[in-house]
């Protein structure tokens, strides 16, 4: 019987009940006051869970080598040799250990010159850029006293200054003119109009089909270090899917060939919020950074920023895009929306008072675009008159922030999302209908979408739950129920492919996951993209 530690026999051996271990009774005593753990197991351990072992008290018998010099030299010489190979294998981690120094060393006295290069450079160009602003006063001095008011009051662009802050402190917005309102009314009137005649395309997943989805695939498209993907959209035209993720990038990936197309970087902070605009290829992206980004895709398949907006003082929780492809608007906790122009970035109309007390968690257009619908951190569903920006109506009675919503494509129906699960409400009653609750009350609802046919509802928190979406009276049965194998036990977002053949799901680690018919797969597993 060999004690653990030590690898001798015992003079006072005892046991942990825990393991069933023998140890040394000081050395145990000893490990167990500095750490407080099994020096084996590394579990929990303490004094009361070690059990001494009674044993005879015999004299232990010396060894044969010690019972002569020879055999005394002999143990010398074994001991001798042990300590001379731990000696080299010591020297030679010492000498690798000096090597990666010496490396890392070089590294940075290398990353301290290209440092003080660039500073160099930035310096150069802020003279040059100096140099340039005070050139060119005096190359207007001829225009100058035009642009001064006769009396010699302030020139004409101080006061156009000051018209863009009004007496409260606040910028003055254009708004949204009548030319605007009138191309609203008309894309209303007219997608009001198809919506009568569409019918469920003949290619819609079934519900069979629906009831056999399993993952297909699994993406890792972001960082180790800061997994998480917080947002996604898919492009109705094109099988590409848009991710947002804690490590502060969006990644646009080809479902199809299964390859990351391009990674958009430039926020400092997580993505909330994402959205193609298929009319010109752009992306607009929300963050915690309090910005918003608008994204122009090139020939080759790379995107950059065109325009970086600035206007909310508090994260950005939600992008919604009108139906137009023209417009679109951003909802922020500081208790405001911005009604926005794509072509130029400019803020058209910034709605409501910024409050610390309450803030937009999300945000939705309606199809026809007339309406907006906005969630808050007061568990508060508000709608909003877009050409009057004006609150119409109000929802109460979710518990927590409204996490997510999304309008039906017949028109009257809304999903909305929040700690309590998921509610619908009728927008020609303007009342709630039907409540989902699938989780516990530790359990938010993350996500909640209409497919494009408003055939199926997809609900996300701890799993991702499809139901059959029914009228007001009758019932909404659940079809299918997928697990979250991310194994984080947070589903964050949801969106169902064209014609609902593919659903993409987002969770708290870096993968995206596709759910499909089984034997769909659209690549090999061992040629996944890796975002490393």
């Amino acid at each position: 019987m060999i004690c653990a530690i030590s690898g001798e026999v015992p003079d006072e051996p005892v046991v942990s009940k825990r393991s069933g271990l023998l140890f040394e009774r000081r050395l145990i005593e000893r490990y167990i006051e500095d750490h407080g753990k099994c020096p084996v197991t590394k579990e929990e351990l303490s004094m009361d869970d070690i059990v001494l072992v009674k044993t005879n008290k015999v004299v232990r018998p010396r060894p044969l080598q010690a019972a002569s010099i020879p055999g005394l030299l002999g143990i010398f010489q074994n001991e001798w040799d042990a300590l001379m190979l731990s000696n080299f294998a010591l020297e030679q981690q010492l000498h690798t250990a000096r090597q990666e120094l010496s490396h890392a060393l070089y590294q940075h006295d290398a990353a301290c010159r290209v440092i003080a290069r660039l500073k160099k450079e930035r310096d150069e160009s802020r003279a040059l850029l100096a140099l340039a602003e005070r050139q060119i006063p005096a190359s207007m001095a001829g225009v100058a006293p035009a642009a001064v008011v006769s009396n010699g009051k302030r020139a004409l662009l101080d006061t156009a200054m000051e018209d863009e802050i009004g007496p409260d402190g606040k910028k003055i917005r254009p708004g949204i003119n009548p030319v605007m309102i009138d191309e609203l009314t008309e894309c209303n009137t007219m997608l009001s109009a198809q919506r009568k005649k569409r019918q469920v395309p003949p290619s819609l997943a079934s519900i069979d089909e629906l009831e056999r989805y399993t993952q297909i695939s699994s993406h890792p498209l972001h960082k180790t270090n800061k997994p998480g993907i917080l947002s996604m959209d898919i492009h109705p035209s094109k099988d590409i899917v848009a991710t947002g993720g804690i490590d502060t990038n969006a990644v646009l990936f080809d479902r199809t060939s299964g390859q990351i197309l391009c990674t958009l970087a430039g926020h400092s902070k997580k993505i909330t919020t994402l959205k193609f605009v298929p009319r010109d290829e752009l992306v607009v992206t929300g963050s915690a950074d309090k910005t918003v980004r608008i994204w122009q895709g090139g020939e080759e398949g790379n995107y950059s920023c065109i325009h970086t907006l600035k206007d909310h003082t508090a994260e950005v929780e939600a992008v919604t895009v009108h139906a137009t492809q023209k417009y679109f608007v951003t909802a922020a906790k500081d208790n405001t929306w911005c009604f926005y122009d794509i072509s130029t970035g400019s803020c058209l109309s910034q709605v409501g008072e910024a409050s610390g007390q309450e803030g937009y968690t999300s945000a939705s257009f309606h199809p026809d675009g007339l309406i907006l619908g906005t969630g808050t951190t007061e568990a508060v569903v508000k709608i909003w008159d877009v050409k009057t920006q004006s609150n119409v109506a109000k929802f109460e009675g979710h518990a927590g922030p409204v996490t997510a919503m999304s309008f039906s494509e017949n028109g009257y129906f809304l999903a909305t999302a929040a700690l309590d699960g998921v509610k619908l409400w009728d927008l020609r009653k303007l009342r709630n209908f039907r409540t989902f609750s699938p989780y516990d009350s530790d359990t938010p609802t993350n996500s909640v979408e209409f497919d494009f046919s408003g055939t199926y509802l997809a609900v996300a928190g701890s799993d991702i739950r499809v139901y059959q979406v029914a009228n007001v009276k009758t019932e909404w049965n659940l079809i299918k129920t997928l697990p979250d194998l991310s194994g984080t036990g947070k589903v964050t977002s949801a969106k169902f492919g064209t014609d609902a053949k593919y659903i993409a799901v987002g969770s708290m680690d870096r993968n995206l996951r596709i759910f499909g018919p089984p034997g769909d797969d659209q690549m090999d597993d061992d040629a996944k993209p890796s975002a490393e």
